[in-house]
């Protein structure tokens, strides 16, 4: 049998080579978002935006998953300051969607309207649950702000974009647990 250039014996576990090789593109690819987000967050950081730049709601909304996918791990790690620090900064994008945005295309109601509505109690619930360290309620609040931003989308006829509770950590460069 001959070695596998991507780090093992391509028949060991039954994989096959074009198998390992989809999954080094996958992982590629995802190596490329990350790293297109940091540089658009990095960006962001080293220079003003050019004068008049209004950023979308679609890239607003794409950094609030972001925030959205790391408070669940940090929750779910236990990791309260963490949590209580994605929650700023959820809370911060809600209030620049709404801000920059205050009304969308179809929407029948203004985003600073349908925005608080949909958030601002299970955001409550979660700073609570986040500061009494309490992870049942955690869970519960998170699926509640889920539910929220869903009911946001079905109210802005963006009923087709579902948000879920993650399955997997798209972040493998950052640590979730609380430091010691």
């Amino acid at each position: 049998m001959s070695a596998d250039p991507l780090g093992g014996d391509c028949h060991r576990h039954g994989v096959r080579r074009r198998d390992r090789m989809l999954v080094a593109e996958a992982n590629t690819a995802r190596a490329t978002l990350v790293l297109a987000i940091i540089s658009f967050l990095v960006g962001g950081c080293s220079s003003p935006p050019p004068r008049g730049y209004t950023p979308g709601l679609g890239e607003i909304m794409t950094l609030t998953q972001m925030r959205h996918v790391k408070l669940w791990f940090a929750g779910a790690a236990g990791n309260w300051p963490l949590a209580h620090y994605e929650l700023d900064e959820l809370e911060e994008g809600f209030a620049d969607a709404a801000r920059l945005h205050p009304t969308h295309k179809g929407a029948a109601r203004p985003l600073t309207e349908l925005i608080p509505e949909f958030t601002a109690l299970p955001l409550q619930s979660l700073r609570a649950a986040a500061a009494d360290r309490e992870a049942a309620s955690f869970v519960s609040a998170y699926d509640s702000l889920t539910a929220g931003c869903n009911g946001c989308h079905r109210a802005t006829g963006f009923s087709f974009n579902v948000v879920s509770r993650p399955t997997s950590n798209p972040y493998s460069n950052q640590e979730f647990r609380a430091a010691p």
